[in-house]
């Protein structure tokens, strides 16, 4: 996840400052974003306060982590089952060629 350069409290300001009524252009410019930034601010964060935006930008972090360690254990498994299994057949050669002798 990209590292912003704006705190939380500045998002929820210009979103704040959106909802009363200043012009996109005007909040925009002031906090030194796009209106598509500040719009998309909006749309994730209005009607949350600090806390809440600190909060959910923390889960987001865990959640991404979590994916990441699921998805390394998720390969680990896949390489051990191959292993096993690659394991078990060459145990049934060898049963297999013990027998013919």
């Amino acid at each position: 996840m990209k590292k912003s350069i704006h705190s939380e409290s500045e998002m929820v300001k210009a979103v704040k400052e959106l909802e009363s009524g200043i012009s996109a252009e005007v909040v925009a410019r002031g906090h030194g974003v796009t209106r598509v930034t500040l719009y998309n601010w909006k749309s994730k964060y209005s009607g949350m306060d600090v806390n809440q935006v600190r909060r959910l930008k923390e889960l987001e972090e865990e959640n991404r982590k979590l994916k990441q360690m699921y998805a390394d254990l998720a390969l680990d498994n896949r390489i051990l089952r191959d292993v096993i299994k690659k394991n078990s057949r060459a145990r049934d050669k060898e049963i297999d060629s013990s027998r013919a002798c």
